[in-house]
């Protein structure tokens, strides 16, 4: 008898059937084709929106907008890393939950993840509009970048943080009950929205020098279409499966236990200390290049987007891989998990030393796709091929962080992300800032890389002797 039906839950919706397939019957390498390839796909045209906002604005050949739009970076990307203590600490718990046959307390554990998302993005939007000057700032803003950045983050971050952090964990928790190319259209709907409403709202709608403001604009109402979506397929799923559905707004469910809340911000906040402490790093390079120039500032910026190439590919295939792995760890099936694992693996590397050669080979190509800059252009050329390097390195730290998650091992993910930013990186920065200047700051990705896969390689080995020993026990 499951465990499932030993506590009277019923089993046999539509949901069911698909996850299991998927979960348990498939063989490895096609589950992970179903649950992989739309995530990233779905990161490939979340990259390419995000990089839209600062390839229409640098059509203006002003550096002062395009550093305007790359200093909000780490503002926005802070605002997602809110989406994971909910989105991946829920998500993987329900994924895991569902392993052990417990439909209802995942149902339980959905709509109060959803509702805490909802609270907390709406808080971070009060506090940037109360405090959006000393913020950008903070960040670094000039006079001249001021104007531009305050624009941005208006319509992004104040306006759009609640549609923008709900859609986001809309996709995780819907991804982990097997629904992976829904969960990615929603994204992708986001995306695609973005880069076609961006030159309307700069060159048709609003007179010149607003441009940032129109990418601003149409950034968050694609984010809103892309929240409806979710709301939808929450809808759809509950009536085909008769309110039976495991992602629901409803809190008739009743409250998730007291273990499951424990265990959902056990590996959520970890997921968003992790987010903070990879855009502490982004502030800090921001910081750093513009005491050099605001030149230095913009190319760093258009490098920070491209890199995420491989980075969000290798993001996708995380993403896709978390619930196969979360689901198997649970049932016990751990000859199915180390597959998938394994085919994961392989996969991002692989996508790591295809990005090394295409950037050294197209550097100043992709560089000028953005901005034609004379200043800007060689400059952001030698930033790329020098921090694609890192790529490989920064896969392999980041998957064991994602696997640990995965596990519902949040301290473990946690240890190894404060070693990663803010024992590695972070100084690194520091170090090499001072030794060799500007392309110090470029290269300490790659140095504090090799230390920190050093670090996940000996963690992951040790956890899988110890998991070992205690299944064969």
């Amino acid at each position: 008898m499951k465990l499932g039906e030993a506590k009277g839950e019923k089993l046999g919706t539509a949901e069911d059937e698909n996850r299991k397939r998927i979960f348990e019957d498939l063989p490895v390498p096609e589950a992970l084709r179903l649950m992989v390839v739309p995530t990233i796909i779905s990161q490939i045209v979340v990259l390419i929106y995000n990089m839209a906002d600062t390839f229409y604005v640098g059509r203006t050949n002003d550096p002062m907008m395009v550093a305007g739009v790359s200093l909000i970076l780490p503002v926005f990307n802070l605002l997602i890393c809110l989406a994971g203590l909910a989105g991946i600490g829920g998500g993987t718990l329900i994924s895991r939950l569902l392993g052990e046959q417990r439909p209802d307390e995942a149902r339980r554990v959905s709509w109060f993840a959803l509702y805490i998302s909802i609270a907390i993005s709406f808080c971070y939007s009060v506090i940037m509009s109360i405090f959006m000057e000393p913020i950008l700032r903070l960040l670094g803003a000039s006079d001249l970048i001021f104007v531009y950045a305050r624009q941005y983050v208006f319509c992004v971050i104040v306006l759009g943080a609640v549609p923008t952090v709900l859609s986001n964990v809309l996709s995780n928790l819907v991804r982990s009950t097997g629904l992976s190319k829904e969960a990615s259209i929603g994204i992708t709907l986001g995306g695609v929205l973005n880069i076609g409403l961006d030159p309307l709202f700069m060159f048709v709608l609003l007179p010149s020098g607003y441009e940032v403001l129109g990418v601003g604009i149409a950034t968050c109402l694609s984010n809103c279409i892309a929240c409806l979506y979710f709301f939808y397929i929450v809808y759809r799923t509950a009536k085909r499966d008769k309110g039976r559905a495991v992602i629901t707004f409803n809190m008739k469910a009743g409250m998730p236990g007291k273990k499951s809340i424990f265990s959902m911000f056990f590996v959520g906040i970890p997921a968003s200390v992790s987010s903070f402490l990879f855009d502490l790093d982004y502030v800090i390079i921001d910081k750093l290049m513009v005491s050099y120039s605001e030149v230095a500032l913009a190319a760093m910026g258009i490098v920070l987007k491209v890199e995420r190439l491989p980075i969000n590919v290798g993001i996708g295939i995380c993403q896709g891989m978390m619930p196969l792995v979360a689901y198997n760890y649970a049932s016990g099936n751990h000859k199915r998990m180390d597959g998938v694992i394994g085919c994961a693996r392989k996969l991002g590397l692989l996508v790591a030393a295809v990005s090394i050669v295409c950037y050294e080979l197209f550097a100043p190509v992709i560089v000028r796709f953005f901005i034609s800059d004379a200043a800007t252009v060689p400059l952001a050329t030698n930033f790329l091929r020098a921090r694609v390097l890192a790529s490989p390195l920064m896969f392999t730290s980041f998957f064991t962080v994602y696997l640990f998650q995965s596990f519902g091992l949040g301290n473990r993910s946690m240890f190894l992300a404060v070693m990663r930013w803010a024992v590695f990186n972070i100084p690194m920065l520091f170090i090499l800032n001072a030794v060799f200047g500007m392309y110090g700051i470029v290269w300490s990705q790659a140095a504090a890389d090799l230390l920190t896969v050093a670090l996940s390689l000996y963690v992951y080995g040790r956890f899988k002797k110890k998991h070992l020993e205690l299944t064969l026990s």
